[in-house]
């Protein structure tokens, strides 16, 4: 994938993520910020979340792990669940339809990873193609102590890989469905130009 991410100025990345869901994933990247490389990965990986960031390959920028880390990368987890559609076939997980417009239908989707409960809500055409996806994540956006934050993003293309359809250019941040995403808490933008499914 490639794309730009907001570190206080957008900035250009490319990136490859690995996703296993009974696991973990890991979302190894590198961004350009002045024209220096800043390397580094968020990830969770059975119940420990960390990051960790260095610019040039060398020079620690962001180092973070610990129990709210933790929490805000199994909702990070949750919200890559648009990228697996399989996980949504599961026994486990209960669907429930939330108020609609005419030309929208609106999802519910509850399920369980890593011992969190994710409630994710969606927004669908009448194609049948994912519009949104918004859920409670856990994390701290202001900067101060972590809470529950509506975290979400908008879908605004789709491609198939390895039979499985997914999005393929994302718009993703803090306060979705306020009008604060727009001004402060959209961070990520992202196409998916590849996807290999095993």
């Amino acid at each position: 994938m490639h794309g730009e991410i907001k570190l206080k100025k957008w900035v250009p990345f490319k990136a490859e993520q690995v996703i296993c869901w009974e696991h973990g994933l890991i979302w190894s990247a590198t961004a350009w910020m002045n024209g220096l490389p800043i390397v580094g990965s968020d990830r969770i990986i059975d119940g420990i979340g960390a990051m960790q960031w260095k610019l040039l390959g060398l020079v620690p920028v962001m180092t973070a792990s610990g129990s709210d880390i933790t929490r805000s990368a199994v909702g990070r987890l949750q919200s890559e669940s648009v990228c697996l559609p399989s996980v949504f076939c599961g026994n486990d997980v209960s669907w429930t339809s939330t108020e609609s417009s005419p030309l929208d239908s609106s999802l519910h989707s509850s399920f369980v990873v890593q011992g969190e409960r994710a409630e994710l809500d969606f927004t669908i055409d009448q194609t049948g193609r994912l519009k949104t996806f918004k859920l409670p994540r856990w994390g701290s956006p202001e900067g101060a102590e972590f809470h529950y934050v509506d975290f979400g993003g908008i879908l605004d293309s789709e491609g198939t890989f390895c039979g499985y359809t997914i999005p393929t250019r994302l718009r993703i941040g803090w306060y979705f469905g306020s009008e604060r995403f727009e001004s402060e808490g959209e961070f990520f933008r992202a196409t998916i130009d590849d996807a290999i499914y095993r």
